[in-house]
């Protein structure tokens, strides 16, 4: 994907609805019926993905589709002393203040350390990976097993 921030988180977000299984949950026959994964949360995880990644490394954030889970790869790992725990309470480290304060003018911006948190409670298959090493942040988020969605769980 390629353009200015909202155009990237546009693009994005409709590649990944795209990809996912809809599921008819109580609605009538006719309905596109619901996403498997709940918006809110592919909208936060792909909102921090680009307001925290390190813009330092030239290597792209990168989305990944596979049958039972969605990945999201972002360039650098947490920064300073943030901790996977820090940012699951609501801590949080602003990597690049000068594009977030821009940012929230552009993207569903519903307040800073407030993503994270709002994903888990509306989701709670979602692992976090701070790879130190490897010099990246993952999110992987767990998708509804098709047997599951066959039968409109």
């Amino acid at each position: 994907m390629t353009g200015n921030l909202k155009s990237v988180f546009e693009q994005t977000l409709a590649f990944i609805t795209r990809n996912l299984r809809r599921l008819q949950q109580g609605q009538n026959v006719n309905s596109l019926g619901k996403l498997e994964i709940p918006k809110i949360v592919l909208e936060e995880m792909v909102v921090n993905a680009l307001m925290h990644r390190d813009y330092f490394i030239a290597a792209p954030i990168r989305v990944f589709m596979f049958d039972d889970r969605i990945e999201i790869i972002s360039p650098g790992h947490l920064p300073n002393n943030l901790t996977i725990e820090n940012i699951r309470h609501g801590i949080s480290n602003m990597r690049n203040p000068v594009l977030i304060s821009h940012a929230i003018h552009l993207l569903p911006y519903r307040g800073l350390g407030t993503g994270i948190r709002r994903a888990y409670r509306t989701w709670k298959a979602i692992e976090l990976i701070d790879d130190r090493t490897g010099n990246l942040f993952k999110v992987i988020i767990k998708r509804v097993a098709r047997s599951q969605s066959d039968k409109g769980l």
